[in-house]
């Protein structure tokens, strides 16, 4: 049986974020999800290199990568349509499932567990905040490259995400703010001394 699982998550570099916002840069769901992985790493890293944690970076990785996967079908709802009133954001998350099992029913049947853990299964919590707080924290880094290039139109965005970031209450979260986030302001020449 042919499996288009693949050449759907393709799709992802077709699906445009921010769509409600002036952007300098657009941004598509595949970039956004590599950016998620590369932020899912660094967290896992500071957990465990920083404060001892025991976090399974490589499985965090590989959730993050796919955590945004049923936009191929859903599209991206803006976060102030999909949160603009419960019944909205529950028929949305039902969406989601829907469009998580489709991808999962495309996957060969050898490899169906596999995609079924990573794309429908929700069940490593622990996992899924670093994963969530990732998400936060790129769509913050978005909104700091904005401002940075003197759009203005993401400055409420930018308060608002930073507030939802530091309610996470993740040390891990404030190290890399600290430490990281700072270079994101900077130019091509202030961070290549």
């Amino acid at each position: 049986m042919e499996s288009h699982l693949l050449a759907n998550l393709y799709r992802l570099k077709y699906i445009e974020r921010w769509s409600l916002m002036r952007n300098t840069m657009k941004e598509n769901v595949a970039e956004h999800s590599f950016h998620v992985s590369l932020l899912t790493h660094c967290l896992c890293s500071i957990a465990n290199e920083v404060y001892n944690k025991e976090i399974n970076t490589d499985r965090a990785v590989t959730l993050s990568l796919f955590h945004d996967v049923t936009e191929v079908f859903t599209g991206d709802i803006p976060t102030p349509v999909k949160h603009h009133n419960k019944d909205i954001l529950k028929n949305f998350r039902d969406l989601e499932d829907l469009a998580a099992e489709r991808l999962v029913n495309q996957a060969p049947d050898e490899l169906k567990h596999i995609y079924k853990s990573i794309i429908s299964e929700k069940n490593e919590k622990d996992l899924y905040q670093y994963v969530k707080a990732a998400d936060l924290l790129d769509a913050y880094l978005k909104c700091v490259t904005e401002l940075a290039a003197g759009n203005r139109e993401f400055a409420v965005a930018k308060n608002q995400i930073e507030q939802k970031i530091h309610s996470l209450c993740m040390p891990e979260v404030e190290y890399f703010l600290q430490h990281l986030a700072p270079s994101f302001e900077k130019t091509l020449d202030e961070i290549s001394e």
